[in-house]
């Protein structure tokens, strides 16, 4: 099976490369370029290139590079045709197949997607008209859930009834099955998986629905307050966030995401003006969730009780953090206050509690410290004794005496005996930064004419030839693009992985040059190359045209007619060539 290539080019025409990738990363634009923090490695600084006109990014730090297909392949863990297929779906094209049918595991999720839409659609109308719903219409409207509110989260009702939404659904009960919407019971009878539960459908950050939480109303009999979907073929909760496909756009506007514990927290957020608020599924914050949140944003405050959290998750929090490059904070609320509730009661209470965050580490100091008795010398001790512990779990020695001082401060220890303590904290190895790859020096006036003939082909193609490219790496990327026109697809296939690297790179260069400039640079410093080259060759027909090449090269220096300058200069190197060969 195979996409009609047609399709893959109309794609390719058709669909923006920043557009794409700035629904993964924060970009901005510096000259021709956008550029921002990469998605595929850890940095600080950003390196991350992308170029509109030509279609391809390129990270200067980890060196990642492509054009569109490769980066949603990279970013959505995904084959080239699932790549196209992605971008089909987002551009709303459809795609022809030379085998006549599309890959029955993409076909199967196609169909699965389909049905929980249409879920999503059943459930939420119930919601919205049904008398049987009236009852969960009243419990949103007390929490402040219904109207708009209830349209933009798409919020729905499952009646309690047996098997009134598979029945009227439409959808083939393996399909039904496959999406935890419904189970065979005992009786060997298709049953819905949701009855008398207000329903908060949980989509991907491509805004595709893949599973339901459902909430019981108050006075219901079932001991289990949430109901959620269980892990089917289209959602894994370790690697989903309640929220993101709302949350993303702010998320990236001010770098900074917020991690509550439920739905009704976030939304409560999105209630308050606070619209960049997500909510892990029914599962711990993971390793996963951070990688997708890295590429939104380098922030990420916590709105649940960090404390507990950190109880057995903090050295994972400090490995993250480093491993990611990312600020894990604590958001400060009132006391028995949750988000939900504020956003009702005092919404710029909300706002003031992620404005006024704590560093993890600074949090989980600060309570084992609060409200805490020194009545004794022993107490003190016993006191900087827990609060050293806390600090001790962090991997920074630096970050460690800090707070040292803070404990020493507030117990009326001897700071430096608390630093020792610090100081001698065993490092776990696994937590070290590992080393940044160094950039490369500037790049010369080879590689930018390669740059150019790339985004400028048509300016200074007539004026580059194999002679003038003394670098074997940068002469073997020009041949790869001459012989190929200018293709840059073409051309980075055929060329060797040097070579490669060379056009990746070129392909997403930001620059400010003339095209014409650069051209007669490169024939001069290759004819000086030459001439110094011959010093030694005597022959009296040879000395005459080195003394024209002197000539012209000068001619080409001083811009006194350089265009005819460069002309016969070129020919001149074509003859030193052949004359090598």
């Amino acid at each position: 099976m195979a996409i009609v290539d047609e399709d893959i080019e109309r794609i390719r025409a058709g669909v923006s490369v920043v557009d794409v990738i700035q629904t993964y990363v924060a970009l901005r634009r510096v000259g021709r370029n956008w550029v921002g923090l990469c998605p595929f490695h850890a940095e600080k600084s950003a390196s991350f290139n992308v170029r509109e006109e030509m279609g391809r990014y390129r990270c200067f730090g980890c060196g990642a590079a492509g054009d569109v297909f490769k980066f949603v392949q990279e970013i959505e863990h995904t084959d080239f045709v699932g790549a196209v297929e992605h971008l089909a779906n987002k551009a709303g094209i459809q795609l022809r197949y030379t085998s006549g049918g599309e890959n029955k595991e993409r076909l199967r999720r196609k169909q699965l997607i389909e049905a929980m839409e249409k879920a999503v659609d059943w459930y939420h109308n119930r919601l919205l008209t049904s008398p049987d719903a009236r009852q969960a219409r009243e419990y949103l409207r007390r929490r402040g859930l219904a109207g708009d509110i209830a349209r933009t989260f798409r919020l729905g009702w499952a009646p309690d009834d047996w098997d009134v939404m598979s029945t009227e659904l439409g959808v083939a009960a393996d399909l039904l099955r496959d999406t935890g919407l419904a189970f065979t019971n005992k009786r060997n009878r298709l049953q819905d998986s949701f009855r008398a539960r207000v329903l908060f459908p949980i989509f991907t950050d491509a805004g595709e629905p893949v599973a339901f939480g459902g909430r019981i109303l108050p006075g219901s009999a079932d001991p289990a307050k949430y109901k959620n979907s269980p892990e089917t073929v289209v959602y894994a909760k370790s690697r989903t966030l309640y929220g993101l496909n709302w949350a993303k756009a702010d998320i990236v506007t001010h770098d900074q995401v917020i991690v509550c514990e439920g739905y009704t927290d976030v939304i409560g957020f999105h209630r308050a003006g606070v619209k960049r608020a997500v909510a892990t599924c029914g599962t711990a914050l993971t390793e996963q969730h951070v990688q997708i949140l890295k590429r939104f944003a380098s922030r990420v405050v916590l709105a649940f009780d960090a404390d507990k959290a950190g109880q057995g998750a903090a050295e994972r929090f400090y490995e993250w953090e480093q491993k990611y490059q990312v600020q894990v904070l604590v958001a400060q609320f009132p006391q028995g206050k949750d988000p939900g509730d504020l956003s009702l009661s005092d919404p710029q209470a909300l706002a003031k509690a992620v404005h006024d965050t704590l560093p993890f580490l600074g949090f989980r100091v600060q309570r084992t410290l609060a409200g805490q008795a020194i009545r004794s010398p022993e107490e003190r001790a016993r006191l900087a004794g827990r609060a050293m512990g806390v600090i001790n779990e962090h991997p920074d020695l630096d970050v460690r005496k800090l707070y040292a001082g803070q404990v020493a401060a507030h117990t009326g220890l001897p700071v430096n005996d608390l630093i020792r303590v610090a100081t001698q904290r065993n490092r776990n190895p696994a937590l070290q930064v590992a080393p940044t790859r160094q950039r490369g020096a500037a790049e010369n006036g080879e590689f930018v004419a390669v740059a150019l003939l790339l985004q400028r082909w048509d300016d200074i193609a007539p004026w580059l030839v194999e002679d003038l490219f003394a670098a074997d790496v940068n002469r073997r990327a020009f041949l790869a693009l001459a012989s190929t026109s200018g293709a840059i697809e073409t051309a980075i296939e055929a060329a060797d992985p040097e070579a490669r690297e060379v056009l990746e790179r070129a392909a997403v260069a930001d620059l400010d040059a003339d095209p014409e400039i650069e051209a007669m640079n490169l024939i001069s410093a290759a004819v000086r190359r030459e001439l110094s080259r011959r010093l030694r060759i005597t022959e009296p027909v040879e000395i005459r045209e080195d003394s024209e090449a002197r000539v012209r090269l000068e001619q080409l220096l001083t811009r006194e007619s350089p265009q005819v300058a460069a002309e016969w200069l070129l020919g001149w190197l074509h003859r030193r060539s052949e004359e090598r060969c």
